[in-house]
């Protein structure tokens, strides 16, 4: 099940949306650039990790936090990269649309530094390194949630080789993918596994800051704004079917 697009247009061009996904693409290619023998070293130094701010490694200085934040801007792989600025382009048009530019980069970037806190709160003597733009994208996940709760999200899944494309509630398909994220969460805690995986604290970290702080950012669906979100369902009848 992969969704396509969501129901409601925005009524601006979204340019810090575009900011955000170009600036993670070109920080991607940086990535893929590094040897693979220094690759390791650089995400140890950008990436989180959450035992290097729990005493494994001395006190680290005030300077040596930034990778809270930088390390949402890394990816570990492609798919890593294009599933998370996918979600970000279905969802994040929308929210900055309401929020505008400026307000909606530092929701962005406040939502991601809540999603590495909450990874390093809960993982604090790990020594893997974390990394990815998805605990910052669950914020504007959550706010989405909750400023557009009548949209839908067009899905497409593949029978046999052929298309089928459905819709979903936006705010019951994101619901259950915190639910999910939040279960997930809860079995890591009595896990002994000490590998590499998901984070899913951090995307709940996230979609928790994004619930709680969206309002404090939102400007509203003024009348200018409002105009834009009128979706013509007619237009899809014969391809989607709903429920």
């Amino acid at each position: 099940m992969f969704p396509i697009q969501d129901t409601i247009p925005a009524r601006s061009f979204p340019v810090m949306n575009w900011v955000l996904i170009g600036l993670n693409i070109f920080v991607f290619f940086i990535q893929v650039s590094i040897p693979p023998e220094q690759l390791e070293g650089f995400l140890r130094v950008w990436a989180l990790v959450p035992a290097r701010y729990s005493g494994y490694y001395g006190e680290p200085g005030i300077l040596e936090y930034y990778p809270f934040l930088t390390n949402m801007f890394l990816h570990g792989s492609t798919a890593h990269l294009i599933g998370n600025l996918w979600t970000l382009y279905i969802f994040g048009d929308n929210v900055e649309d309401r929020m505008g530019k400026w307000r909606y980069l530092l929701f962005y970037l406040l939502c991601g530094l809540a999603a590495s806190y909450t990874h390093y709160i809960l993982n604090a003597d790990s020594q893997i390194p974390a990394l990815g733009a998805s605990g910052a994208i669950s914020g504007v996940m959550g706010a989405y949630m909750l400023m557009f709760p009548q949209s839908r999200i067009v899905f497409l899944i593949p029978i046999f080789f052929l298309p089928y494309f459905f819709e979903m509630s936006a705010f019951i398909y994101l619901a259950f993918w915190f639910l999910g994220q939040l279960l997930s969460g809860t079995a890591t805690l009595f896990s002994a596994a000490d590998g590499p995986g998901i984070a899913f604290w951090a995307h709940v970290g996230g979609f928790v800051a994004g619930v709680l702080l969206f309002k404090l950012f939102d400007q509203g669906p003024s009348n200018n704004r409002h105009q834009g979100f009128n979706y013509d369902r007619h237009r899809y009848m014969d391809y989607y079917s709903s429920y």
